[in-house]
């Protein structure tokens, strides 16, 4: 693999000690749309040596502009994101091992999902989760890569344990939802993913060799051509809550919420309250014929009156076509029994 790699091992701040380190390393992305897509891409290529993927999502076909790795035949197929992403990527580097989750991050399973890892990727598209990750990052000190990107705009940090502010020193409370833009509102170009996902991986690459990240978020707008950092040392803020008190409310559950908006898609996730496992054929023959039904070992998609119902094995399910709580549940309650 000397050769693989040769042109890595010569950037002198890596070397071939660096590329150890990388090859001996562990490293977890939560989120595998387009910013965890491009970024797995690169860290494969780059050597890594265990990657955990963690996605609650299947492809769809609007995924395609941006979202690198995923095909038409994964569209088809109705894969989840992890399943399409683990596929092409052992076709790029057969030599890294990854492990995939069909998982909805929470505080009942990140501290299973995430305890033997090195370092944590963000390619979440919500402030719950990654607020969640930060406590996580805090208590455990495990520095995680933070980036986000909407339209032509792109925002990245890397979080590191008593070196840098903590999301929660930036951002006291997860944005109202609605109160953002989102892809699904003003859209997203696949340049500003690439410039992000870069930024992120070379800040993991740096952690994984033993050298400091870069302590300024990079701001970027790829449309306006415009690119500014600001320093975020000076945001460590001795008060706050989680790294300066270390009150870990969204680990601890105190923010947990069973049922979630996806933002700007028109559905409602809703979790179960325990682990279960469905059996699709069971459930397939008692909706009969009258209500069009496909699936495969992944997930289950359940289209009637209006809805689109996507029932993965573990029991959570995401109803398309209301932002309605109440009605989600009614919908999943008269469907599928939850």
């Amino acid at each position: 693999m000397t050769e693989r790699y040769s042109r890595q091992t010569l950037f002198s701040p890596i070397g071939q000690q660096g590329q150890e380190k990388i090859r001996s390393s562990r490293v977890t992305i939560i989120g595998c749309g387009a910013l965890g897509s491009v970024s797995s891409e690169m860290l494969t290529r780059a050597g890594i040596g265990h990657l955990k993927l963690i996605d609650r999502d299947f492809v769809e076909e609007n995924n395609l502009q941006r979202q690198s790795l995923f095909t038409e035949e994964d569209v088809r197929e109705g894969l989840p994101k992890v399943i399409a992403l683990q596929r092409a990527l052992q076709k790029i580097n057969s030599d890294v091992s990854t492990e995939v989750n069909i998982e909805d991050l929470n505080s009942d399973n990140i501290g299973q999902l995430c305890q033997d890892s090195h370092l944590i990727l963000d390619g979440t598209d919500n402030f719950e989760t990654r607020f969640l990750i930060n406590d996580f990052s805090v208590k455990k000190s495990i520095p995680w890569i933070y980036g986000a990107c909407v339209g032509s705009y792109g925002v990245s940090l890397a979080f590191q344990p008593k070196v840098t502010a903590c999301l929660q020193c930036l951002f006291d409370q997860t944005p109202e939802i609605g109160t953002v833009d989102t892809c699904d509102t003003v859209g997203i170009l696949s340049p500003v993913v690439h410039v992000v996902s870069a930024y992120q991986v070379a800040q993991v690459m740096k952690l994984l060799v033993g050298q400091p990240p870069t302590t300024k978020i990079l701001k970027v707008d790829v449309w306006k051509g415009i690119w500014r950092t600001i320093e975020a040392v000076k945001a460590l803020d001795p008060n706050c809550c989680c790294c300066g008190k270390r009150q870990f409310r969204f680990l601890d559950g105190k923010e947990k919420t069973r049922l979630t908006r996806l933002c700007g898609r028109n559905a409602v996730q809703i979790s179960p309250r325990r682990r279960i496992s469905v059996d699709f054929e069971r459930l397939s023959r008692r909706l009969g014929r009258s209500i069009q039904v496909n699936f495969n070992e992944y997930i289950m998609r359940i289209q009637v009156n209006g809805y689109d119902i996507v029932l993965f094995a573990d029991g959570r399910s995401i109803v398309r076509g209301t932002e309605d709580f109440a009605e989600a549940r009614a919908v999943c309650a008269k469907y599928i029994g939850t």
